[in-house]
């Protein structure tokens, strides 16, 4: 049985973690926008739809940081599903050079790595063979 994602997670990927988050919030893009207003020149002020384009953009921005945020958890709901249909049976990497047993799952962002009984890891992912 050979096991496709929709994508793979690179080694780089595995060690970090989604628990920092770069998009500033609602608050503080606010704070901005009236420190922006307070520092404007007097003598050209902003027009008012730039301002309403900056908050409709912000809006589009945080729109997508959440569709993210949902995406991870459904990747990672999958990758538990994974995980259950995987662990007691033999498994093949997609270069074929590591096979084994799963003895576990563990799961990483955006898949989950099978460890095997010799004690190496495999990715769950494109061109797995499971047997």
């Amino acid at each position: 049985m050979i096991v496709d994602t929709t994508t793979a997670v690179p080694p780089a990927a595995q060690a970090q973690t989604s628990s920092s988050s770069v998009a500033p919030d609602y608050n503080s893009f606010l704070r901005l926008l009236v420190a922006q207003m307070k520092n404007q020149d007097p003598m050209k002020p902003i027009d008012a739809t730039q301002y309403v384009s900056q908050i409709a953009a912000f809006s589009n921005v945080e729109q997508a940081v959440q569709t993210n945020a949902k995406l991870d958890a459904l990747m990672t709901s999958f990758a538990l599903t994974q995980a259950d249909g995987v662990i007691g049976r033999t498994i093949t990497s997609a270069d074929g050079r590591t096979t084994g047993t799963v003895t576990s799952v563990r799961v990483v962002s955006g898949g989950a790595v099978a460890v095997l009984d010799t004690g190496r890891e495999v990715l769950l992912g494109p061109g797995i063979t499971i047997t």
